[in-house]
């Protein structure tokens, strides 16, 4: 019977992901190694996959075309192989476990885990001499049948366990990261799972249909994997990037309200935003933090610069101004605190005293922030506030006492 060109071609492609799946994954665990590892939970991870990521080394081409070459070396290369499969099986039971926060089921899996390799190195002492492990089409199993049947059972178990816990909690997770993480390590095991499936119909029925799919179900489940353990790391990094955006976006209104007003910032502003993110200094997970809660301070100070009447004005010439009425709010307050920044470097009074207005009665501070006051709001405000304080229509606004037309 001649083989099917679409299985062939599906066959094709997924040996042509083995050596990127591969790497995936070990990129995956040396990235997420430092962190993984002051974590119960997120180390059962780790060296679940990092297991995988070794017994798929040993299954490559390469290694194996290596390993064929001399018959003892092939039986060691195979019979490591498989040891180190079942320990990345225990693994995933000890991930199951933590994640259930089953002490016993951890203890349950760290037993279960030995019985199995246990009996894997006793069957495969057992068998008659041999070399490569394989299970070819028509003939009898190498070491033996039990050998394959305890193999594929360790994984079937694992995965299913695994399967059901990544579904179950995956869909409870608040954590929208935790999540997909969840959902791309389920969705691996559950394509890996399908493959030792495969390998039992095999054993038992001698079915061989499914033997183009597994190189592409065994190596797709590589790189989700390696996807589900790098899920915080790309949050983190989206992280990273997101506050070096703001912080980018604020430098320039916050360094001159901090020269108005130095004594609102913990440190000096550096001599430019590139040096302000390149060289911050402050920790770096603090840099836009400090810069909100400076930029609000000194706003908060600014308002005792500004002369009655004066929000209201800007509030009018922003309009007329044509600003969507979104940025408004910000745009006025961006109008205002240049026109209190003058009144500062000027030297004049304050308005609120009483030789600024003679009423003796102190002008209210200017407002600050989006209503609610979360700190994610806060930043979105003040990066449209400096967005709109570097635009002509905030330049164009001048206080009734400086305009040359009055």
């Amino acid at each position: 019977m001649a083989p099917d060109p679409s299985a062939t071609g599906i066959q094709a492609f997924g040996d042509a992901l083995a050596v990127p799946s591969v790497v995936c994954l070990w990129i995956a665990v040396l990235l997420r190694l430092p962190a993984a590892w002051r974590s119960p939970q997120q180390r059962g991870l780790l060296l679940a996959v990092a297991t995988a990521a070794a017994a798929m080394t040993l299954n490559l081409p390469d290694v194996v075309a290596a390993a064929m070459r001399d018959p003892a070396r092939s039986h060691t290369v195979g019979l490591v192989r498989n040891l180190v499969g079942v320990l990345s099986a225990g693994a995933v039971l000890y991930f199951v476990a933590a994640a259930t926060h089953g002490r016993w089921l951890r203890l349950a899996s760290g037993v279960t885990t030995a019985v199995l390799l246990t009996a894997l190195l006793t069957l495969d002492a057992a068998a008659p001499a041999h070399g490569t492990h394989a299970m070819p089409p028509g003939g009898e199993a190498v070491p033996s049948l039990p050998y394959w049947l305890v193999l594929i059972c360790a994984h079937l178990l694992a995965n299913t366990a695994c399967v059901s816990v990544c579904w179950r909690y995956g869909r409870r997770a608040d954590n929208r990261g935790l999540a997909v993480s969840l959902r791309l390590f389920g969705l691996g095991t559950a394509l890996a799972g399908l493959f030792w499936l495969a390998f039992l119909l095999k054993a038992l029925f001698a079915s061989t249909w499914a033997m183009p799919y597994m190189p592409l179900l065994m190596n797709l489940h590589g790189l989700l994997r390696a996807a589900a353990i790098l899920v915080p790391t790309l949050y983190t990094l989206r992280g990273i990037l997101s506050d070096a955006t703001t912080a980018w976006q604020l430098w320039p209104l916050w360094r001159d309200l901090v020269q108005s007003v130095p004594h609102v910032a913990l440190t000096r502003p550096r001599s430019s935003r590139l040096a302000e993110l390149l060289w911050p200094p402050v920790p770096r997970n603090l840099l836009v933090y400090r810069k909100v809660i400076e930029t609000r301070d000194a706003i908060l100070v600014l308002g005792e610069y500004v002369a009655p009447g004066v929000p209201e004005r800007a509030r009018g010439h922003v309009t007329e101004a044509g600003v969507p009425g979104p940025r408004r709010e910000a745009a006025a307050l961006a109008c205002v605190l240049k026109e209190a920044r003058r009144t500062r470097r000027d030297g004049l009074p304050r308005p609120g005293s009483d030789a600024a207005d003679g009423s003796g009665q102190a002008v209210p501070p200017v407002s600050v922030g989006a209503p609610g006051g979360a700190l994610d709001d806060e930043k979105r405000f003040l990066v449209a506030v400096a967005q709109a304080y570097a635009s002509p229509t905030t330049d164009s606004f001048t206080h009734p006492e400086s305009d040359p037309h009055r």
